[in-house]
């Protein structure tokens, strides 16, 4: 009777230990040369069992398998932080390894961190994931009752272990809601909160799927020859995106020439803003508008001009430069119009070429 009533375990067991043998397949495939300044598999082996042994009594454990086989996704510096994730929402996941590698990697920091570091810490504080720069923010500390919130989820299981220069927290859900559907459309599949350069809370992480998908615009502009266009608006997307995170459509005029990625950023920043309207036009409505109708772009008091060629076809301009490639990609959120050269700022003679 007691094996029977075991039965549901096994198909929960089996997928588990299917993914973390795909997952450490993957990694161990993947993964870059290690500085040598950074601990071993093998000079920590006897600190990974320790840490692992402390995660299975909480019941961590497939964070406590995943920190003996593939070490490095949570350990990439000489002091390393792990928040652990729940059995419970890992087990029946449908993300691909390298889909879990970065939720998994969104959930350590280079930093060591105990409760009491954490405790010291003011609310909206930042600090560093080993997720491509993303980072995680403070959004509770209550240091009387010894309560700490990262991204809205609870620090659970405070200091399960502390050991030299690992620490482990556990915490009561995932720091942030990731769909692999939306992964392929562009969306930044980690929604992490906005911080400054000083490490505070500028605004919690958006749902961007109700946001523009700037890394598909990039990408698309890339693919299609205007890449020095994508590296500009590249280079200026982190100031776009500070007051303009919310912006949920846009136009973009694509030039196939753009000289002033070499320019100085602010300078940059406001040529780009010039050929992107906060809103999403395409070729038609805007041919529907009437000749010397302005529209607004994300450069402040920096306005287009609809404009009608002077002959038979009376085709559309925009600021006398023509759509040459109108409708070039649209999705809901956006529409890319190719056009013959970059607009010229009437303040800036030499901007043009």
């Amino acid at each position: 009777m007691a094996c029977s009533s075991n039965w549901w375990r096994a198909p929960v067991y089996f997928t588990v230990s299917v993914l973390l043998a795909f997952l450490a397949i993957s990694t161990a495939l993947r993964s870059l040369p290690r500085d040598n300044s950074l601990p071993t598999k093998t000079t920590i082996a006897p600190l990974l069992l320790d840490a692992s042994s402390a995660l299975r009594k909480s019941g961590f454990n497939i964070i406590a398998t995943l920190l003996q086989i593939t070490p490095e996704i949570f350990i990439s510096s000489p002091h390393s932080t792990i928040f652990a994730i729940p059995d419970s929402s890992i087990a029946n996941a449908s993300h691909t390894s390298w889909l879990l590698k970065h939720l998994f990697q969104y959930h350590a920091s280079p930093l060591q961190l105990s409760m009491k570091d954490l405790l010291k810490k003011h609310r909206g504080s930042c600090f560093p994931t080993l997720f491509h720069g993303k980072n995680v923010a403070l959004t509770k500390v209550d240091e009387k009752e010894r309560v700490v919130e990262i991204n809205h989820v609870l620090v659970s299981h405070p200091d399960i272990f502390l050991n030299g220069p690992l620490t482990i927290h556990g915490v009561l859900g995932p720091f942030t809601s990731m769909d692999p559907r939306y992964v392929n459309q562009g969306w930044d599949h980690i929604q992490a909160p906005i911080c400054d350069s000083n490490l505070s809370l500028v605004s919690e992480a958006i749902d961007t799927k109700n946001v523009v998908e700037w890394t598909h615009v990039i990408r698309l502009l890339s693919s299609k020859g205007f890449v020095s266009f994508a590296i500009g608006l590249n280079s200026v997307l982190d100031g776009i995106l500070y007051d303009k995170m919310k912006l949920n459509s846009v136009t973009v005029f694509a030039p196939p020439e753009f000289s002033f990625v070499a320019s100085a950023s602010s300078l940059l920043e406001k040529i780009v803003r010039f050929h992107i309207l906060p809103r999403k036009l395409t070729y038609m409505e805007l041919a529907s508008l009437p000749a010397n109708a302005t529209l607004s772009t994300l450069a402040p008091d920096h306005d287009l001009e609809i404009s009608k060629a002077l002959n038979i076809t009376q085709e559309l301009m925009i600021n006398q430069v023509k759509i040459v490639a109108p409708n070039m990609f649209e999705s809901k959120k956006f529409v890319i119009h190719g056009i013959s050269q970059a607009f010229k700022l009437d303040e800036l003679p030499n901007t043009s070429r």
